[in-house]
């Protein structure tokens, strides 16, 4: 049986996109049947309502804490029955409460060679420290900040002349090679952890 796939996303949504084209040409066995996201007026909404994908907006703006927020958006997950949630451009911190509820069946997509420049803002840490090589890693997602077992990582010379933006703009075609290459594995039952790694089969 296909897997269910929800994407949860904060902004423009190009992972996701890539996501659904992967989905559409039939590369990845599962379904995207849901987007989820904070903010209404992300980009990425408008790329789910394009490929006929629902919606689900649980504005962070309209509540008065972050635990009423995450209560939300947990119930928001609980509705559409994900086998697999992708963080694909969230840009908050979960709470353990979600973490735990879909350990080992929630990854993510980071625009570094983790466990290196974690958090926000991981190109201009990598230019800031004078790395050679950059990158993207997707991961799945555990209680400490982007420290989760990693499943794939792919790699991009810094260039002498790069600034956060090029470089940046070359690491997400990376993205958008990893993260697809990730739900396919983990749709075709080809993940599983061990400790901190995670095998491939």
């Amino acid at each position: 049986m296909a897997k269910r796939i929800v994407v949860v996303a904060s902004g423009r949504g190009s992972n996701f996109q890539a996501v659904i084209e992967s989905v559409q040409r039939g590369w990845i066995g599962g379904t995207c049947v849901a987007l989820v996201t904070d903010n209404p007026r992300a980009y990425a909404i408008e790329r789910a309502q394009a490929a006929g994908i629902p919606v689900v907006i649980v504005d962070y703006s309209r509540f008065a804490s972050r635990e009423l927020y995450e209560q939300a958006l947990l119930a928001a997950l609980r509705e559409v029955r994900p086998d697999l949630v992708v963080l694909a451009g969230y840009m908050r911190i979960l709470g353990s409460a979600i973490v735990r509820e879909y350990a080992g069946r929630m990854i993510n997509i980071h625009p570094a060679l983790l466990p290196s420049f974690t958090g926000l803002h991981a190109q201009r840490q990598a230019l800031e420290h004078g790395v050679k090589l950059a990158g993207c890693t997707v991961h799945f997602v555990d209680e400490s900040l982007d420290g989760g077992p990693i499943i794939l990582q792919r790699c991009v010379r810094v260039m002498d002349d790069d600034d956060e933006d090029t470089l940046a703009e070359r690491i997400l075609i990376q993205e958008h090679i990893a993260l697809p290459e990730a739900i396919r594995l983990f749709c075709e039952d080809c993940l599983s952890i061990e400790g901190r790694k995670v095998r491939i089969r």
